[in-house]
């Protein structure tokens, strides 16, 4: 094996020949410089040279384990995929998408160059938002206390009282969720001409506070973008326990869906 790989990054169509200058200078994954792995047209894929030590297919596998590591190359790999969405369209990769060398990745691109140029022309213009909704956890957990008439009847009784109370604030809680879920698809549906349904994050990638109930994409395009943003957040106004996040405008992750790819790559 070599003693370097290819890391791909993102499709993108270099029109007039262009990105790859914008792109110079600009560090990837490992600190490998960036460049252009051309096909035939103008149809590119974003590449930088990794070590195959790090990135062949045992030592990707024991990487993967690694939180730090694998935190370290989502930052780079993303890093190189808003500044390519700053000068054109873009179809990305998923992460460690990793070759064996720039020829077979140009056989990638021959392969599939039809699907990945419709895919692009499609999303030209285009951005995607992320919209997350959470049920606060003291509005989930939260019960009033026992008055005293309960509290005197003893121990069991107040117990028995305050999980009921739970139990029905939590209920509501998460009815206001649906009722914001409602919300938020009604005014997204006046911009957006795409969405994705991902799972609820959960453990270590739910960072935000409270449980996250919907995790959801929504392709729109650029020039609508900011109405998008304004009209979803505020689209749990006044219930209560309920938050929604809206994060973007970012390159189109959730709608990339590149072709299937050769057997010959490098997967982990």
């Amino acid at each position: 094996m070599s003693e370097v790989m290819s890391y791909a990054y993102a499709v993108a169509r270099d029109a007039d020949g262009t990105l790859g200058d914008a792109l110079s200078g600009l560090p990837g994954v490992a600190d490998g410089p960036v460049h252009l792995v051309h096909g035939g047209g103008d149809v590119v894929v974003v590449v930088s040279p990794v070590p195959a030590q790090d990135f062949g297919e045992a030592a990707l596998r024991r990487h993967l384990e690694d939180l730090d590591w694998l935190e370290s190359v989502a930052r780079a790999h993303h890093g190189v995929i808003e500044a390519l969405a700053e000068r054109a369209t873009v179809l990305p990769l998923r992460l460690a998408t990793v070759y064996l060398d720039d020829d077979r990745v140009r056989g990638m691109i021959d392969a599939s160059h039809d699907a990945f140029s419709e895919r692009l022309a499609d999303l030209a213009a285009h951005v995607e938002w992320g919209v997350k909704i959470y049920v606060e956890a003291t509005a989930a957990e939260e019960s009033p206390a026992a008055p005293p008439a309960e509290q005197d009847a003893g121990p069991g009784r107040a117990y028995l009282r305050q999980r009921r109370a739970q139990r029905s604030a939590r209920e509501d809680t998460y009815r206001e969720a649906q009722r914001a879920a409602e919300r938020v698809e009604a005014a997204a549906r006046g911009y957006a001409v795409d969405r994705v349904q991902h799972r609820p994050q959960q453990g270590e990638l739910a960072r935000g506070p409270g449980e996250n109930v919907t995790n959801d994409a929504y392709l729109v395009p650029a020039d609508r973008a900011e109405s998008f943003r304004t009209e979803v957040a505020g689209a749990a106004e006044g219930l209560a326990g309920v938050r929604v996040e809206v994060t973007g405008p970012w390159a189109p992750y959730s709608f990339a869906a590149p072709p299937e790819e050769p057997a010959e790559r490098a997967a982990p």
